[in-house]
């Protein structure tokens, strides 16, 4: 469980990190969530849910390693956009607010979804999953267990005043 927590926080600070960039040099009107930290709790959500799939996925059948990437890229780009599909109405379901738009986007299906941006989360995925994961791991193992649950407190607290100010 431990891990799980320690992989939702960095790569949601990873995330925050990641949307701070687009921001900067893509996506000038971006709106990069409404916690008052420098962390994206999708972005963590994400990553844990596919490190879950994959070990479900991969335990029980064995494949080729080439076929193994594309079904990373394949299920992880499903899974991913299946959750920012999700995670856009309920975010603007509670705030009443669209924190992003890809109807201008050539292949959108609605404002939270498009072929571009799944293909995005596909290459992310593989990049995560093997190129991120097996640093990230040598540093989750080296985490104090205070460490993460005070981190995981402040994180709690934080959402739960975001989450009042809306």
């Amino acid at each position: 469980m431990k891990y799980y927590i320690n992989t939702f926080l960095i790569y949601s600070i990873l995330g925050f990190v990641f949307e701070t960039l687009m921001k900067l040099f893509f996506f000038p009107n971006m709106n990069n969530g409404f916690l008052y930290g420098t962390y994206i709790p999708i972005y963590g959500f994400g990553v844990c849910l596919i490190i879950a799939i994959m070990r479900f996925v991969f335990n029980r059948i064995k494949v080729k390693r080439f076929i193994k990437i594309i079904l990373v890229f394949l299920i992880s780009a499903f899974i991913l956009t299946a959750l920012e599909f999700v995670g856009g109405y309920l975010i603007e379901f509670i705030t009443g607010k669209i924190f992003w738009d890809y109807s201008k986007l050539k292949f959108n299906i609605g404002p939270y979804i498009a072929l571009e941006i799944s293909f995005i989360w596909g290459i992310m995925s593989l990049v995560v999953i093997y190129l991120l994961k097996p640093i990230t791991d040598k540093i989750i193992k080296k985490i104090p267990s205070i460490i993460t649950y005070l981190v995981l407190i402040c994180f709690i607290i934080d959402f739960a005043i975001s989450c009042l100010k809306i």
